[in-house]
């Protein structure tokens, strides 16, 4: 399966703009998130936030948009002490509280309408995992290891995702393959995904995982994604306490020496 996935030099005019949702509580990695919010949490002394800006930069983003909720004036704080390169906006999503990652994707709906990358606030990952990303239409995943859950996805010869099965849906046994919360859209397919996000929001769906429309809209052929695949040493989506402690193993000796050559 890793053979199939190896990725590809990137084609067409590459993502500049990218969307971070950053508005949950951070539950499950109290007391941390107490007094800052997920994306801040540290690995090794650097913020999460940090670590993503950095990469950002690094592949030639101009534009980063983040929808905050918890403890938001932290990250509002944190560009305001930190110069950048990128033109940083802001969306407050108030319902933080009573909904999931779907509600906080659809806000975004009027302030994006270029190709853009999305990822989520508690992925750590190294700076070069991205490249291939830069191409619209594109879905990071990995192969499953014991301390992954969530949503895995098929795909076929053609690194194409075939089909998604999300949270309690997935099919471990079936599909090794997991997603990484990372994607990058092109317009056209953004219209799509917004279209039935709107579906979704009208009907009351606020609870649900934005992976549920983009898994119908797999199945009906309405979009299409090309999987990239990212070492599962060179990333971790950091939950919990015990998850921040396996990334900081992870990430340890690479940092140590990148800090040694500055």
């Amino acid at each position: 399966m890793t053979t199939g996935l190896m990725n590809k030099p990137q084609t067409g005019d590459p993502v500049r703009t990218a969307l971070l949702l950053a508005a949950g509580t951070g539950s499950r990695l109290q007391p941390l998130t107490h007094a800052v919010p997920k994306c801040l949490t540290e690995v090794n002394d650097v913020p999460i936030l940090e670590q993503q800006v950095r990469c950002l930069e690094q592949w030639g983003f101009q534009r980063l948009v983040l929808v905050l909720g918890h403890l938001e004036h932290c990250v509002r704080d944190f560009f305001q002490r930190r110069s950048s390169s990128l033109r940083i906006d802001y969306i407050t999503n108030p319902h933080y509280r009573t909904t999931n990652n779907i509600y906080s994707l659809w806000m975004a709906r009027e302030l994006i309408r270029e190709p853009f990358l999305l990822l989520e606030a508690d992925i750590f990952f190294d700076r070069p995992l991205l490249s291939p990303m830069l191409q619209a239409d594109s879905i990071a995943v990995s192969t499953m290891q014991p301390w992954m859950t969530g949503t895995t996805v098929e795909v076929d010869q053609h690194r194409r995702v075939v089909s998604m099965h999300v949270g309690a849906g997935s099919i471990p046994g079936k599909s090794s393959l997991k997603t990484v919360n990372i994607y990058s859209f092109s317009a056209n397919t953004w219209r799509e995904i917004t279209a039935r996000l709107d579906s979704h929001i009208i009907a009351g769906k606020v609870s649900d995982y934005y992976e549920v429309v983009f898994s119908e809209l797999i199945a009906e052929g309405i979009i299409s994604l090309r999987s990239v695949f990212f070492d599962h040493k060179r990333w971790y989506e950091i939950d919990t306490p015990a998850d921040l402690l396996a990334a900081e193993r992870i990430f340890l000796p690479s940092m140590q020496a990148l800090r040694s050559r500055v």
